[in-house]
């Protein structure tokens, strides 16, 4: 059976799933909030399939698209509303949620949905390069579409990890467009991922990006060195949080933000962002 939990605006707290334990006398199952801030359900549903299998018993995903925004991000301008997109996925979906991944990579909005959550929130590139810089050598970077090069060497900079990021490469199509013809870039991203191993010396490399979900295993034996799946890089990291429930700050930076009013937001978004700072919240 596929652990996968519907999207629902029925959403009930953390604090009702505790009542509900004691009623019933057993632990219910854990939700992952899978969020996709692309607007591309066919890549969602693309990353459930992949990670339905690997839940373990217990852990339910709950996979959610972006409400809006572009269908799949490869410009800046898509990045900044894919943050807004992933915080209103959020507001309006994560109330019964255990821990969210935010499955895009590149992880638009991360901070801020750390800030928000008390859950913890995990990205699938900030996943990925912590993984890659455990492993000996330096780590290098193949994706789809060329803008993402540079965003993607800002956003390991952020992470601390600029020294250990040997290369990015990045290849023409796009994640999505790699996704609607997998078979047909194999090929390219296989010969990426060599490419830039060989230039830079790096002995990791992470194929990152929904759209590549799966080709990790496709691309290894045709590349002699580690290739991370970014996609399933993420859930290992999510389900190792579900075990150890970091602290959730509750001073300084990524602590619940004050209230504040707000102007023209989803109704769920305004609402959480007007709640008090000191109201525990999931």
């Amino acid at each position: 059976m596929i652990n996968l939990w519907p999207s629902s605006r029925d959403c009930r707290a953390g604090a009702d799933r505790g009542e509900w334990r004691r009623q019933n006398g057993r632990r219910p199952d854990l939700r992952i909030l899978l969020i996709n801030p692309n607007t591309t359900a066919e890549v969602t549903a693309l990353m459930a399939r992949l990670l339905a299998p690997q839940l373990p018993p217990g852990v339910m995903l709950k996979p959610v698209t972006g409400r809006f925004g572009a269908r799949y991000i490869a410009s800046r301008s898509a990045a900044a509303i894919a943050g807004h997109a992933a915080l209103d996925a959020f507001a309006e979906h994560g109330g019964d949620c255990d821990a969210v991944y935010l499955a895009c990579f590149g992880d638009p909005g991360l901070l801020a949905l750390k800030e928000l959550a008390a859950v913890p929130v995990i990205g699938m590139a900030e996943a990925s390069c912590l993984d890659a810089a455990t492993r000996p050598g330096r780590f290098a970077i193949v994706t789809g579409g060329e803008r993402w090069g540079p965003m993607l060497q800002e956003f390991v900079g952020t992470l601390g990890l600029g020294d250990r990021l040997a290369g990015i490469e990045t290849v023409a199509p796009t994640g999505a467009e790699i996704a609607r013809d997998p078979d047909g870039a194999v090929t390219l991203l296989a010969q990426a991922c060599r490419d830039v191993a060989a230039r830079t010396g790096a002995t990791t490399v992470i194929l990152g990006g929904a759209g590549l979900a799966g080709l990790a295993a496709r691309i290894r034996p045709r590349v002699g060195g580690e290739v991370i799946c970014s996609v399933e890089a993420g859930l290992a990291t999510v389900l190792a949080a579900l075990k150890t429930r970091p602290h959730k700050p509750f001073q300084g930076d990524l602590a619940f933000p004050a209230g504040i009013a707000s102007i023209g937001l989803g109704e769920s978004l305004a609402a959480r962002l007007a709640e008090p700072a000191q109201t525990p919240r999931s």
